[in-house]
């Protein structure tokens, strides 16, 4: 393909991946409950100038390494940072977005530069890849959120493909330029990505019965170690200061007990990841499941011919090691999506029977969400949450779901009259649609939930820091939403619904003791005696926080501000001791903030 050519596509691409992943990318506020913990960590680094150890609220954050938390912190540190990216949701959402912009031009690239067999028309078939890949419901979601995934994601399937490319051409590619890539993505997430990267190539080793090949072409014996160069300093340092609790924070917890066991009850079934596959890929799931069952078996294919039989590996070593795990999370697929979105590609090269009933299917879908959303009265309805209890009549009365069936109806229709047209033509024509569904429907609907859901607590925050006596401690009780931490750039003591958060939150005003905030006791009370709290309405009609006698200071939504005078909160504290309820804050709880 000429030059000109491919750098058109590639253009198109990126225009593409900008109204995917950057467009309004800053124009709501930071989803609770862990995005506020990445984009604090990496805030904090910004400000404080500490860039080894993350840490948030006063405390020290060892649930992802360094990577994502310092390209946050380049974000915060531009300058004006705070006047142009109000909410802070910007610095913290684009190293996300950025990571999958890059995987859609490197999977784009690939099939620039190396057409597979059959594919008649590369320049579609590269498009329609890359959008299978931005456009999967999981990429839409973790490319717009502040946390580490998305990252992963991307650095993985950069290394993978280089590691390809290598494997196909070795005179186009150099052999180190995959390692370091991986070291960045073992910075990025720990681990988990070389397993990945190991298992993918062990497999396609085995389809192809050839490991001599890829021993000699991928050199993994100094590409390992040129990994380790790149990541390993981190760690060893973060050992050295942080000591016993960072080993068996991030090693102990974060990596091998979400493997070999079950943490914050998500426990989910053996199968759990093929129905999340399903959805990752939707409306597009027919051709997924063709492009895997057409993964070639040959052993003698070319090298620069094999990306299928790459894809398949890539995919199945994704679902091997998590359905392994013991934890299970919709975002541990992610690293899948490049994959998922080649093998739909590679669906297109041969038209037959199993082609057209794919294609078929595909077209029931999107009618199905076309109907689904038509019949939007019959649904939305049933929509409750107690954060949002007026989401429903507000998305009604928006207009929002009919526009997105607007969308979709636009996009079946195409699928119908264009079916006697060649399989790209009829997928760009499903894909065009749900591009500007996503653009002109799902922002709008996610800038209403913010209204919602977050506003409430940014105007929380703004109430506590404007009416805050010097010294005065601040808390959260009931729902725990980190983002109160963010907004006020001050130590907030978060407890739950419980009798002993009471019981719990009195003693950690007298003893706890955290970066930039130590506990008092009254009797050596140098401010007011007094703590300003949110809590939410739900908790605050709990018994044992009945007859404090609150000072209300504001309402906004679900959440009251309350100044509470700490001797109350003593009495009553005791009362619950007495009762038998006693504070148990100082036990250990790993993800603690």
């Amino acid at each position: 393909m000429a030059k000109r050519q491919r750098l058109t596509v590639l253009a198109v691409v990126l225009g593409c991946g900008v109204l995917i992943s950057l467009w309004q990318l800053g124009s709501t506020g930071l989803v609770d409950e862990t995005p506020p913990l990445f984009a604090a960590a990496g805030r904090a680094m910004a400000e404080t100038g500490d860039w080894l150890t993350p840490r948030v609220n006063g405390l020290p954050r060892y649930d992802k390494p360094p990577l994502v938390y310092w390209l946050m912190a380049v974000g915060y540190s531009l300058p004006a940072q705070s006047v142009w990216d109000p909410l802070g949701s910007w610095a913290a959402r684009l190293p996300s977005a950025l990571a999958s912009i890059a995987v859609m031009l490197g999977l784009a690239d690939t099939l620039l530069r190396w057409p597979q067999s059959g594919s008649r028309r590369p320049a579609a078939s590269a498009l329609i890849v890359a959008l299978a890949f931005g456009l999967s419901p999981l990429v839409i979601i973790w490319s717009r959120t502040a946390v580490s995934d998305a990252l992963l994601c991307g650095l993985l399937a950069i290394s993978l493909l280089l590691q390809w490319r290598r494997f196909a051409d070795p005179a186009s590619q150099g052999w180190w330029q995959a390692w370091i890539v991986l070291g960045l993505a073992v910075l990025a997430k720990g681990p988990v990505a070389v397993v990945l990267t190991g298992l993918t190539l062990l497999l396609f080793s085995g389809l192809r019965r050839d490991l001599a090949t890829s021993w000699s072409r991928l050199r993994p014996i100094p590409g390992l170690a040129l990994t380790a160069a790149v990541s390993l300093p981190w760690y060893v340092l973060e050992l050295l200061v942080e000591g016993q609790p960072f080993w068996d924070s991030f090693f102990g917890y974060h990596n091998l007990q979400r493997f070999t066991s079950v943490v914050n009850d998500h426990l989910q079934p053996w199968w759990y990841f093929g129905p999340v596959m399903l959805v990752a890929a939707m409306p597009l799931t027919p051709l997924l499941l063709v492009g895997l069952a057409r993964v070639p078996r040959r052993r003698t294919l070319p090298p620069e011919q094999s990306l299928h039989q790459f894809a398949g590996c890539w995919l199945l070593a994704v679902l091997l090691l998590f359905t392994a795990a013991a934890t299970k999370l919709p975002s541990y697929w992610l690293p899948a999506t490049p994959a998922a979105a080649l093998l739909i590609g590679f669906a297109l090269d041969r038209r037959d029977r199993w082609l057209n009933l794919a294609w078929a299917s595909s077209v029931v879908l999107v009618g199905l969400l076309a109907v689904c959303f038509w019949g939007s009265e019959f649904w939305v309805p049933l929509i409750r949450d107690p954060e949002m209890p007026s989401l429903a009549d507000d998305l009604l009365s928006s207009g929002l779901v009919s526009r997105g069936a607007f969308w979709f109806t636009v996009a079946a229709l195409p699928a119908v009259v264009f079916w006697g047209r060649d399989a790209s033509t009829r997928v760009l024509a499903v894909q065009l649609p749900v591009l500007l569904f996503h653009v002109t429907t799902l922002l709008p609907i996610a800038g209403l939930a913010d209204l919602l859901r977050q506003q409430p607590v940014r105007q929380a925050a703004a109430a506590m820091v404007e009416q805050q006596r010097p010294l005065e401690p601040l808390a959260m009780v009931g729902r725990m939403k980190p983002s109160l931490h963010f907004h006020t750039r001050q130590v907030v003591l978060f407890e739950g619904r419980s009798s002993g958060a009471l019981v719990n939150l009195a003693d950690r005003l007298a003893r706890e003791q955290r970066r930039g905030w130590q506990g008092q006791p009254i009797s050596q009370l140098q401010g007011p005696s007094s703590v300003l709290m949110v809590i939410d309405t739900r908790t605050s009609q709990r018994p044992h926080w009945q007859g404090l006698q609150p000072q209300e200071l504001s309402r906004f939504g679900i959440y009251n501000v309350w100044r509470v005078d700490r001797k109350r909160l003593e009495q009553r504290s005791e009362e619950l001791q007495r009762s038998g309820i006693r504070a148990d804050w100082l036990e250990p709880r790993p993800e603690r903030f």
